[in-house]
């Protein structure tokens, strides 16, 4: 119940419009916001708002546990600046872990008569309890102006949202494009209710990093790290002497790791071999020292595009095999248990499994999501990632869901939801911590039978969906 009071604030453009006409009138010009507020990171004691305002003044957050702000504070006011286009992300600490907090945003010292009712949200608990993460990617604002699938989304009531990339469609080497993008995207109506109450993660792939298939030689990649950086309120984005968007972020006893695939990446044409590099030295030795230290009970690698073998040939890990099967050796060599994986980019959605455990590990899986406002592209029918646990979901706008509980034990459902929210498949993936540890085989049991017989034709030499 209290995670649907969350969403609440979609009554509040009701309200407005009945609000007199000479109120109305009057905050025309006034100082206000354009875009958003969006809630970005969130820790036990804090959470983010970031906002982007109509002019150069002050912004703070007024915040009270109250509905009736008798309890209220407010923030210190930060400065929206033209060197930053007015956006500010502001960091209310000081606050207890796993509760509702009511907010609404002060510009320039007063309320915003645009927005005249408070918003909703939550900080992250500090102990394990039940958990939903939703992610997706690949929103085309310039087709999908509408995106539905973001009602689906806000109605599972989720504790985090994750954009796993092309959240916008930019393909482009002009400041002006991402900015126009980007706010279009922040305005989509079905999305503005997500963004006021649940916490929003990001990282980028080719389309809102630069041109399609766009490597480390993006001649325009310093800026559009700078208006990602922008435009998000991640809680940190690449190291001093590394730069990119990659950041560690807890959540409860979920530790998540978001990867920069295209800062640092070489161009997906070159030859595989051991020095190739999707996420550069420093990224990886960063990922590898944060994996050892993390004492989570899951692990989420998220990753702009897929972990299998399924887009062999395009720019997906499986043209970094050398470099994926490193990080994989890496977890199962350094007993690194419960990690597993996600990703976007190529427009449906899969469930597939690369079956570690025959090599001493365990099997890593890779819950696939796209897009959320993008067209459908059936190319399970030509691929072969090395362990497909679902058919592939083409049918339309989809989100990847992950639920996580602790009692009796630590365990997680994935699933893939169409653009209402229901399952694309009749039973999720169900896997425990205990699946995710050296010499555990799960994948046989988490298969799907009809895929089971499927691939063991290929095995055998026949075709996928084909007869011996």
């Amino acid at each position: 119940m209290e995670r649907r009071k969350l969403l609440w604030g979609t009554g509040a453009l009701a309200l407005l419009a009945a609000l007199p006409r000479r109120l109305y009138a009057a905050a025309i010009g006034y100082p206000r916001l354009l875009d958003g507020p969006m809630i970005g990171a969130t820790t036990p004691d804090s959470f983010t708002v970031w906002s982007r305002a109509s002019g150069a003044f002050g912004v703070a957050v007024e915040y009270a546990t109250r509905s009736d702000f008798s309890d209220a504070k407010t923030t210190t006011p930060i400065a929206a600046t033209p060197d930053n286009d007015l956006c500010t992300a502001i960091k209310v600490t000081g606050l207890r872990p796993d509760t509702i907090y009511h907010y609404r945003l002060k510009t320039d010292g007063i309320d915003d008569r645009h927005l005249p009712l408070p918003f909703r949200t939550r900080t992250a608990p500090d102990r394990p309890r039940p958990i939903r993460i939703a992610f997706g990617s690949c929103a085309r604002v310039q087709l999908y102006p509408e995106q539905p699938v973001f009602d689906a989304i806000a109605a599972m009531e989720p504790d985090l949202f994750l954009w796993l990339g092309d959240n916008i469609y930019a393909d482009s080497d002009s400041e002006t494009a991402y900015s126009a993008l980007y706010s279009r995207q922040r305005n989509v109506p079905a999305l503005v209710p997500l963004l006021r109450s649940v916490p929003q993660l990001a990282i980028w792939d080719d389309h809102d990093f630069g041109h399609n298939d766009s490597d480390r030689h993006n001649a325009v990649k310093a800026m559009t790290h700078r208006l990602f950086s922008r435009w998000w309120a991640n809680p940190a984005a690449g190291l001093p002497d590394t730069p990119g968007i990659f950041f560690r972020h807890s959540f409860g006893p979920i530790d998540i790791f978001m990867l920069d695939g295209r800062y640092h990446r070489d161009p997906p044409s070159e030859p595989d071999r051991p020095a190739k590099t999707m996420l550069g030295a420093g990224q990886k030795a960063w990922l590898k020292r944060e994996l050892k230290a993390s004492k989570a009970a899951f692990k989420i690698l998220a990753s702009g595009t897929g972990w299998s073998l399924a887009e062999k040939g395009g720019d997906s890990w499986a043209s970094y095999l050398h470099e994926r099967n490193e990080i994989l050796d890496f977890i199962r060599d350094e007993r690194i248990g419960g990690c597993l994986g996600i990703s976007g980019d190529v427009h449906q959605g899969e469930v597939n499994c690369v079956p570690w455990s025959d090599k001493g590990g365990y099997d890593f899986y890779d819950l696939v999501s796209s897009g959320l406002a993008q067209y459908l592209a059936p190319k399970f029918v030509e691929q072969h990632p090395e362990v497909r646990l679902r058919q592939p979901w083409v049918r339309s706008a989809n989100f990847g869901l992950l639920e996580f509980s602790f009692d009796p034990e630590p365990r997680v459902e994935l699933s893939i939801r169409d653009v209402i929210g229901a399952p694309a498949s009749s039973d999720p993936v169900v896997l425990r911590a205990a699946d995710l540890v050296n010499g555990r085989q799960s994948w046989r049991a988490a298969i799907d039978p009809d895929e089971l017989v499927r691939r063991e034709r290929v095995e055998r030499g026949g075709s996928y969906y084909g007869g011996e």
